[in-house]
């Protein structure tokens, strides 16, 4: 497969992903849902929305403070608003490409900051460690609410049962381990090559100057998320008293549907509001969750990363180079 037919099967797919998650998720639902639907949209508390995108602002601002701590060992000190302004173009432009928002917020400071392409991508493909980290983090607490009903789940097998499905699963995962490390299949190189990345940024992580305040940022930020989406469970009266577990569910479930196609097109409101029937919530009010959410911060990146791609040049159009 060619370099150009590769790169436009990797803008295309996710897109066409998401127009079938949208056909998928619309035929689930009868004529009465729906309207349902459309109701709750219309009568939601938009004020909740509101404090969403405060919440979402306050991520944003921190992860651009955040950035600053990887950037000053390697002698770059980059104004705020231009860190900010970046960090919000880069949000715009994955709702078009998914990971071009790296490429883009990299070019912009290596425009109007010289700081070099290379070592200002470097910075961002180190921070994302920072971020798959907390998501494994919160994937574990999730793990670790749910316990009774993973218990309850394995309840009824037979003990013999339980001890050869653990023992099974030991010797699979020794099996895999030293499958994939003396693997020379390209896939599972990555997926090395991916691990021992982590394990990487993880030590950079711990050796850097100011780890503190990185690490309290990167907390900062996936709080400010998990608030995000807490405050929009109060839109509408279905979802207004959702347990801590179920908003980790779904959490977890939009952050999946974000990752897979371009800003969650198509396929946040439907991981959102299958996560939520497991919580008793009806799908179309899961739905109903899922469109408010995924709606407000569509909305939000597309006005700020629009104003940020607009204003970047004027505020620094003494220092274009």
């Amino acid at each position: 497969m060619n370099k150009k037919l590769k790169k436009t099967l990797l803008i295309l797919l996710p897109i066409f992903l998401g127009v079938f998650l949208i056909w998928y998720f619309l035929g689930k639902f009868s004529q009465e849902q729906i309207d349902k639907i459309l109701y709750d949209l219309k009568h939601a508390n938009y004020y909740w929305i509101l404090l969403s995108l405060f919440f979402g602002i306050l991520s944003h601002l921190s992860r651009a403070y955040r950035w600053h701590f990887m950037l000053d060992p390697l002698g770059y000190k980059p104004k705020f608003a231009n860190s900010v302004m970046a960090v919000l173009i880069a949000y715009l432009l994955n709702l078009v490409i998914p990971r071009s928002g790296e490429v883009g917020r990299a070019a912009a400071l290596s425009k109007y900051e010289n700081i070099p392409f290379e070592k200002g991508f470097g910075t961002i493909v180190a921070e994302r460690i920072s971020d798959i980290i907390m998501l494994f983090l919160i994937l574990g607490i999730v793990f670790f609410l749910q316990t009774d009903l993973i218990i309850s789940y394995f309840s009824g097998v037979d003990p013999t049962k339980k001890i050869i499905i653990l023992l099974l699963g030991i010797v699979l995962f020794v099996f895999g381990y030293h499958f994939i490390k003396k693997s020379k299949h390209p896939f599972l190189i990555k997926i090395k090559s991916f691990l021992s990345g982590l394990l990487e940024g993880i030590s950079s992580i711990l050796k850097m100057k100011k780890k503190w305040a990185f690490i309290f940022h990167t907390f900062f930020i996936w709080l400010m998320y998990i608030l995000m989406f807490w405050a929009v469970t109060f839109t509408i009266p279905e979802t207004s008293n959702l347990s801590f577990e179920a908003i980790l569910v779904g959490f977890i479930a939009g952050a999946i549907a974000m990752s897979i196609t371009n800003g969650g097109f198509g396929a946040y409101p439907l991981f959102v509001a299958t996560a939520f029937v497991t919580y008793g919530i009806a799908k179309e009010s899961g739905a109903s969750f899922g469109l408010l959410m995924w709606f407000s911060q569509t909305v939000m990146v597309l006005i700020f990363g629009g104003l940020s791609f607009f204003l970047l040049p004027i505020y620094n159009k003494e220092n274009v180079t």
